[in-house]
């Protein structure tokens, strides 16, 4: 689809010179002919569609060449690069590189040091071009730690915006990513950073990433410490995602960070506080264990998702004071041993309610019914108990009359979506509670 946009433009360019063509001119094919013609083999095996590529692509602004290029999937302007010394030359500056076993030919039997090949010969010919975005993923490619540094002296260069590194595997995790590569240069304008399956150690000395905005971690290895001295030289941040990072222990976010909005942390396990006092948080995802939270000033907080043991029970105690202008929340607990309790306490603003329950074959369902009570606004509900709930009392075992709560109307409520539905009493007296007032249950 790549080579048949360019085809289109390349004709639009031909017929514009067509008409502008002087009445004794002759053809441009022949004056190109007497030149010499910089096509080659056509990659593509369309031989017509090279030699109509050939007449008119030099004549093209370069700019309008390098445009082109930027819009092309990667392989089609590699490809058009065999066949037109003018592409060639775009090839080479084309300032976003993206560069995985996919993208290079995913032959399972090609041997490893040929992906390897490929990638130090494209980095070669892009040497000293200034690429905008790099995203180099090596999965699958084992063994290309040992290019590495080279690879990314060439790319990581003063005027980079984003820069992706995936390792191929855990055992790779001991490539330490250096902290000389974030030059000068490179920190003034580098805007997102993506660290995948490597170790990275920053420390106090490294100066201000004044333009970082977005950060993502998987899989590394950074302590703490390491990674408050990083955030505190990044006063832009807007978005940190930290994900299986195993050395951390203390996640602490400084007052810097004004315009931190998005702070995702899932499966750190050793993770046990998170301490934040960026003001203007607004998405708050938690995934884990055990983990004291305490995040400060939330008076901007509007989506929040945690998914820890117990965290039913602390989300209707805790949050509506903490939170007051939650709007979608999403909680999950896999050992819920305390029912919900009652409380004059609020959601005033909250329109969204997710609950999954899981490993809790004692809990009162019906408990649920508080967060019903405080969440004025709710207009959907969406309630999953897996299979935990078949080995509670049902409904069908004793006594059939069941459990109300009067004067509970919810003018808002819309939707209600129970997955993992069964017999059980306290379960079929939370939907009859629902069905009661002519709610949509599914």
């Amino acid at each position: 689809m790549g080579l048949l946009a360019l085809q289109r433009l390349v004709s639009l360019q031909r017929d514009r010179q067509r008409r502008n063509r002087p009445l004794n001119g002759g053809s441009i094919a022949s004056v190109d002919k007497g030149r010499g013609s910089p096509c080659q083999h056509d990659a593509c095996g369309d031989s017509q569609a090279a030699k109509r590529m050939m007449c008119s692509i030099p004549a093209l602004p370069e700019d309008i060449l390098h445009h082109i290029h930027s819009l092309l999937p990667f392989r089609d302007p590699a490809r058009a690069a065999c066949s037109s010394r003018a592409f060639l030359h775009s090839w080479r500056c084309r300032p976003i590189l993206t560069l995985n076993r996919h993208i290079l030919g995913s032959n399972a039997n090609a041997p490893q040091e040929s992906f390897s090949c490929r990638i130090d010969n494209i980095l070669r010919n892009h040497s000293g071009i200034g690429i905008k975005i790099f995203v180099l993923e090596l999965y699958g490619i084992f063994d290309a730690c040992h290019y590495l540094d080279r690879w990314l002296q060439i790319a990581v260069t003063p005027g980079i915006e984003k820069l992706t590194l995936q390792l191929c595997h855990r055992d790779n995790m001991k490539y330490n990513v250096p902290c000389t590569l974030l030059s000068d240069g490179v920190r003034n304008s580098i805007q997102c950073l993506q660290l995948s399956l490597c170790a990275f150690h920053p420390t106090a000395e490294l100066g201000p990433l004044r333009k970082l905005t977005s950060l993502c971690l998987r899989s590394v290895r950074i302590s703490g410490d390491e990674l408050e001295y990083f955030l505190s030289n990044s006063p832009a941040l807007k978005q940190l995602d930290l994900s299986d990072c195993q050395e951390i222990m203390c996640l602490k976010i400084p007052c810097v960070l004004l315009q931190l909005h998005c702070l995702k942390v899932s499966y750190c396990w050793k993770l046990r506080v998170i301490e934040s006092k960026a003001r203007n948080l607004f998405s708050f995802i938690l995934i884990g264990e055990r983990v004291k939270v305490s995040l400060g000033e939330t008076m901007q907080m509007k989506n929040l998702c945690m998914k820890l043991a117990g965290v039913v029970c602390y989300a209707r105690t805790e949050l509506p004071s903490n939170m007051p202008n939650l709007e979608t929340v999403s909680i999950g607990s896999h050992r819920e041993r305390v029912n919900t309790p009652m409380l004059p306490t609020k959601f005033l603003f909250l329109k969204r309610l997710a609950i999954t329950l899981k490993c809790c074959p004692s809990y009162d369902y019906f408990s649920l019914v508080s967060f019903l009570d405080g969440s004025p606004s709710l207009e959907t509900w969406l309630l999953d108990v897996g299979q935990e709930s078949m080995d509670q009392a049902s409904i069908f075992g004793g006594s059939s009359q069941l459990r109300q709560i009067p004067e509970q109307h919810h003018d808002h409520l819309k939707s209600v979506k129970i997955k993992g539905f069964s017999s059980a009493k306290s379960l079929v007296e939370l939907l009859n509670m629902l069905y009661s007032q002519e709610r949509e249950v599914t």
